[in-house]
């Protein structure tokens, strides 16, 4: 069993410092390469699905958040506003969404441009309160891999059934398996939109779809956003504690609050329907997931090192170096582990989570041959150097968890 927590701090990959404040923690480089890789995947994947990404200020007028809803059912976790003078306040976003819905309406839309796909990785701000909390989990400061479907009612199931497909396809590069699904109801307590129809629609819209597909699921009640159902993916830690990690989403509700609309094939205004929908949702709390599920050995598409280079002796380093520098211009991470550092079976288990491992003697050198050591375990026979790191980037570009 793995803690993220223990372990990220041992792997040098984030830490917390109370100076910069609880729930505020800072990446550092072996870190930073595990998130960009992570957030350059899912731009990547979302561009292919048809999303356009947008950048969006993580302010907004409280205005803002009173006409999405927000500040009337949510506002005991964000944080305070800023007053920038009379009748102006400005809040940290809890959400992206609102920004979103503005952008959509910035523009005159016709049917023809929907299903509009729009994604942004953006910085938003819950006010936790300090004991709840912990490592990457549950943090004040949050960057959301975030993304709306303005669409037709027609096309609110193809575009929700999309998202989950896009979902299973993130989490198979990831190596990640959800413990379960479950759909997301409202419960009691005043804290929802009180518009019985739209729920209900939007219910029956979620259920369809994750029928079509064949997923079992659980209702969980009183787990909705307060606009609408929604589709929770449910991951599992290595304490056995449950927490989302993806989510689908229908909402009738803020196209409304933001009057939003698009001219239809017969010249009249018609309101989309808006689709949320997060694929890894939290970066922190996606990135805690896979620092557990992997216990630092990560894929090697994710891996902060994806070959360690090892010479036998100072004979060999400056052809080590010579290696670690083509793998820079080939894109791929590598760290030579000269023999300073000890002995060469004292740098294998310093390398042990590395995916990729080279030795170079005096005969690797001469050969311009290769033979890797995986992680787990296996040797390889040697193949020419280019072979060895065109197989190594292809495994890399292809994002699996397979190494060789």
């Amino acid at each position: 069993m793995f803690d993220h927590r223990k372990l990220g701090r041992e792997l040098d990959l984030f830490d917390t410092d109370p100076l910069i404040g609880s729930g505020l923690p800072f990446w550092l480089p072996d870190g930073a390469v595990l998130r960009q890789s992570l957030e350059d995947f899912i731009r990547a994947l979302e561009r292919r699905a048809g999303y356009r990404h947008v950048y969006s200020p993580v302010l907004g007028k409280r205005e803002l958040y009173e006409r999405s809803g927000h500040w009337a059912h949510y506002r005991d976790d964000m944080f305070p506003p800023l007053s920038m003078g009379e009748d102006d306040q400005l809040v940290l976003r809890p959400s992206l969404c609102p920004h979103h819905a503005v952008m959509f309406r910035s523009r005159s839309r016709s049917y023809r441009e929907l299903p509009l796909r729009m994604a942004e990785l953006g910085g938003m701000y819950r006010s936790e309160r300090s004991g709840v909390l912990g490592g990457l989990t549950r943090v004040r400061a949050i960057q959301l891999n975030d993304g709306h479907i303005f669409c037709t009612l027609d096309q609110v199931a193809g575009e929700a059934r999309g998202a989950l497909e896009l979902i299973a396809v993130a989490y198979r590069a990831m190596g990640i398996t959800p413990s379960r699904y479950r759909l997301s109801l409202p419960g009691g307590g005043g804290k929802y939109v009180a518009r019985p129809e739209l729920w209900e629609r939007a219910t029956a819209l979620l259920v369809g779809v994750l029928d079509e597909l064949g997923v079992p699921y659980e209702e969980g009640v009183g787990e909705a956003a307060f606009y609408g159902p929604k589709i929770d993916v449910q991951v599992v830690d290595g304490a056995g504690r449950e927490s989302t990690l993806s989510t689908v989403q229908v909402d009738f509700h803020q196209p409304e609050q933001f009057d939003l609309h698009y001219i239809g094939r017969d010249g009249a205004r018609h309101r989309p329907v808006m689709v949320h929908r997060a694929v890894v949702g939290s970066v922190e709390r996606a990135a805690a997931h896979l620092i557990e599920q992997h216990g630092g050995a990560f894929p090697a598409w994710l891996a902060p090192v994806q070959l360690a280079v090892l010479p036998l002796g100072g004979e060999q380093e400056g052809a080590a170096r010579a290696l670690a520098a083509r793998c820079l211009e080939l894109d791929l991470r590598a760290e030579v582990l000269g023999a300073e550092r000890g002995s060469l079976g004292a740098r294998v288990r310093e390398a042990r989570l590395v995916p990729y491992q080279v030795v170079l003697g005096p005969r690797e050198v001469a050969s311009g041959a290769l033979a890797v050591r995986l992680r787990d375990g296996r040797r390889l026979d040697p193949l020419p150097a280019e072979e060895v790191l065109a197989r190594i980037g292809a495994k890399v570009r292809a994002h699996t968890v397979d190494l060789w």
